[in-house]
């Protein structure tokens, strides 16, 4: 058989089993979210359901991270940096039949950028505040009008928070049922079970999606997802496979595993509002007495990369920081001693951790068992639900220090909102902060970026453990997986089985 024979049986078969259609996959879920619009409320896992799948944006970030076309198919920008116009894909229908209007934009962001939450139920406001006008002069087109430039301005229409629905369904409904654009509708949510996703037969990429149903399942514990994995109720742990289990899944022929770099790191936070934590000796103090490369090596079977300040290595203007504050438990002792704590007289907290991550809990276990060790410092562990810790930690800043993984890229500046759950409040990072909004190019704005990353390590803000690793696994009949793990969503539309 000659090689070209060869090659066409080989195209022949490739192109038979990439286009292969129907079946569903079962996913695991980390945590159950308590609602299911981005929009309205906080929570990783509801962006990476819905996100791409059930609702889309104008614009959207692929698994590589890049911002691309989405319900927008281009835009330009005006040399002033002051206007952004969007030229809209047509023919789109929402999931309830109604069509995709410039009206269900301009509805979107002007409640987006209402600032009163209460009215308008939008979760963050502040990230919109620069758009003083979103207008339609034809039914194709969308044109923001920014008061001031914003260099992060496609990237936050590439949030979550910027997925658009029909701009009559009721806030409440969407927040249980929502209704979007995407390649599957969001068709049932069973409570402590599962959510089910459907093929949207009216998408407007011809093809796709190849699945007829995608369940989410919510299965936190991680032994627990192992062992659906091998009994084929799971098909794919998206995220957060233990590292042990990587290992274990890595030997086996039926299961591959994908591993790669993400944009969250694990942060330990301090509520910089709170004595003695508003104090930067306490705060430096504790940092110093953490051991980043034991917890990699201990927690983590050495998956992780130490980071020192609020970016990851894949991050554009990532400045490494890793080494800033090293391990050096005298100093640390010494710091502490100076703002009053001792052996005799230590400093006692509660740390808070949501029981559904079991990255963020074993790194945050380790992590107090090195602070206990110091002397000066007793700490307790509070292990709540992630509801729980939404409400208490996240929303009323009613906590000490905490432990959680920040999944969203480019978020350093939430340092720069003093009402955002670590209550830091720092002047000269704000204004940081801004000149990287506003710069003329992007050589200024990463040196303004890399000014703030180093304020942060300086003040000692929170304690930057590491960027979390991205590994996952799936049944080796799931195929087309997306590789990279940079886009707030799972994307499955271009999944299918065999």
């Amino acid at each position: 058989m000659n090689r070209w024979l060869l090659i066409g049986f080989a195209v022949f078969f490739g192109l038979g089993m990439a286009q292969q259609r129907g079946g569903s996959i079962t996913i695991a879920l980390q945590t159950e979210p308590a609602a299911w619009d981005p929009t309205q409320v906080a929570g990783a896992d509801i962006s990476r359901v819905v996100y791409d799948n059930v609702l889309q944006g104008l614009v959207k970030r692929n698994p590589r991270g890049e911002i691309v076309p989405s319900l927008a198919t281009r835009w330009s920008v005006s040399d002033s940096g002051l206007t952004y116009t969007f030229t809209l894909r047509q023919g789109v229908k929402f999931h309830d039949g109604s069509d995709f209007t410039a009206q269900d934009v301009i509805a979107k962001f002007n409640r987006a950028r209402n600032p009163d939450t209460r009215a308008s139920g939008h979760l963050r406001p502040d990230l919109y505040r620069d758009i003083t006008e979103v207008s339609s002069p034809n039914s194709n087109t969308v044109v923001f009008r920014l008061r001031q430039p914003n260099n992060d301005f496609l990237f936050i229409l590439s949030r979550p928070e910027s997925l658009i629905g029909p701009r009559q369904r009721p806030l409440a409904e969407q927040r249980v049922q929502p209704v979007g654009t995407g390649p599957f509708r969001f068709a049932a949510w069973e409570r402590g079970v599962a959510v089910r996703l459907e093929r949207n037969p009216n998408y407007y990429i011809q093809g796709l999606p190849y699945l007829d149903r995608v369940n989410f399942r919510f299965l936190g514990d991680g032994d627990a997802q192992l062992a659906g994995l091998r009994a084929g109720d799971l098909d794919v742990i998206a995220y957060a496979l233990l590292p042990e289990n990587a290992l274990l899944l890595s030997r086996d022929p039926n299961f591959r595993v994908v591993a790669g770099t993400a944009t969250a790191e694990a942060v330990a936070g301090f509520n910089n509002s709170r004595p003695p934590f508003n104090d930067v000796r306490v705060r430096r103090a504790i940092t110093l007495a953490i051991n980043k490369d034991e917890l990699i090596q201990g927690a983590m079977l050495g998956y992780g990369t130490k980071i020192g300040s609020m970016r990851s290595p894949g991050e554009a203007c990532y400045v490494d920081l890793s080494n800033f504050n090293p391990y050096n438990p005298e100093e640390a002792r010494r710091l502490l001693a100076e703002a009053g704590f001792t052996n005799q007289n230590p400093l006692r907290f509660t740390f808070n951790l949501a029981a559904e991550f079991p990255y963020e809990r074993r790194i945050g276990e380790a992590l107090v068992a090195q602070l206990n060790r110091l002397g000066p410092l007793q700490v307790s562990i509070q292990v709540t639900d992630f509801n729980t810790w939404i409400q208490r930690v996240f929303t009323q800043a009613d906590y000490a220090m905490t432990l959680i993984g920040h999944v969203e890229a480019n978020d350093i500046g939430n340092y720069a909102n003093p009402r955002y759950y670590w209550r830091y409040n720092n002047p000269r990072f704000q204004q940081l902060f801004t000149q990287y909004l506003r710069a003329p190019n992007a050589t200024q704005a990463c040196e303004a970026l890399a000014a703030a990353q180093r304020l942060l390590a300086e003040d000692a803000a929170s304690v930057w453990v590491m960027s979390l690793p991205a590994l996952g696994a799936h049944r080796a009949r799931v195929q087309n997986w997306p590789q990279g793990f940079l886009s707030p969503g799972i994307s499955v539309a271009e999944v299918w089985v065999r």
